[in-house]
């Protein structure tokens, strides 16, 4: 029928813009690479700030006119903050140095990531951590992998057994989410077996798909921060919501990511 072959002629397409996705952001890891191993040093938020874009100009002179070239029609988020819904049609939502303080401090916790936003929903993503040259990439409807290998959530089915993460959305946050992220954090350290935090966001989640750690949670948030993982996990087979388990949107005030078997404990520990 021609719907079945103008569905599988679409697949086909975006599997391979998925592939010369994965190596525009590979292509950008590995210059962010190169400037990666000693503390940058800075005195102020000035220059801080500096040192941070400087990395992301880095990574962006390579990703921007590589990723318009695949979709010269598509959209660009020019703020990886920003967060809520997008205007219809197709965006790039990139994160040039997803955990770009880490870079600067010389720890390892660092990403590229980039994902194609197609009326609102998340069409396909790559997340690729330069230093130990992993790649998760997922396709809508095509699963998730790790270096084209298949990622599965955790089967656990108890949250007292399970490692669960948590993240901070941005330093400067308002006094109200960072308290309930302190009285969360204190929730979990109750009812699940270890406790992570840490920035950023993406690589908890990419653990979560990979059935590493069995569930991640985050009060307010950017798209940059959570897209990509949101649809690792979901192509992986875990479930995302907000912090109530309502359906999550990049308008949420809240984000968890689960495995199925403790998604409903995780939204109880949270809702306390």
């Amino acid at each position: 029928m021609p719907e079945t072959l103008q569905t599988t002629d679409v697949t086909a397409l975006d599997a391979d813009l998925l592939a010369r996705t994965a190596a525009a952001v590979r292509e950008a890891g590995s210059a962010l690479r190169e400037r990666f191993g000693e503390v940058v040093r800075y005195r102020n938020r000035e220059e801080l700030m500096r040192a941070l874009a400087a990395n992301d100009e880095m990574a962006l002179d390579i990703l921007r006119p590589r990723l318009t070239s695949l979709r010269p029609d598509a959209d660009w988020v020019e703020d990886e903050l920003d967060g809520g819904a997008l205007p219809p049609g197709e965006w790039w939502v990139v994160d040039p140095a997803e955990g770009n303080v880490n870079h600067l401090h010389a720890l390892p916790e660092w990403a590229v990531t980039a994902t194609l936003v197609r009326d609102n929903q998340p069409v396909l993503t790559v997340v690729h951590l330069p230093l130990t040259g992993e790649t998760y990439t997922a396709l809508t409807g095509a699963g998730a992998h790790l270096d084209g290998r298949p990622l599965h959530v955790s089967p656990t089915a108890d949250l007292g057994l399970s490692i669960v993460a948590t993240s901070q959305a941005r330093p400067d946050e308002d006094e109200n989410v960072v308290r309930r992220v302190g009285s969360s954090i204190t929730a979990m350290l109750f009812d699940a077996l270890v406790v992570r935090t840490a920035v950023p966001a993406t690589l908890h989640l990419v653990n979560v798909a990979a059935g590493r750690i069995d569930a991640f949670w985050q009060f307010a948030g950017a798209r940059a921060d959570l897209l990509p993982g949101a649809l690792l996990v979901t192509e992986a087979g875990g479930r995302i919501s907000d912090a109530q388990g309502r359906p999550w949107t990049p308008q949420s005030g809240s984000f968890l990511a689960a495995a199925p078997g403790i998604h409903a404990e995780a939204v109880a520990t949270l809702s306390r």
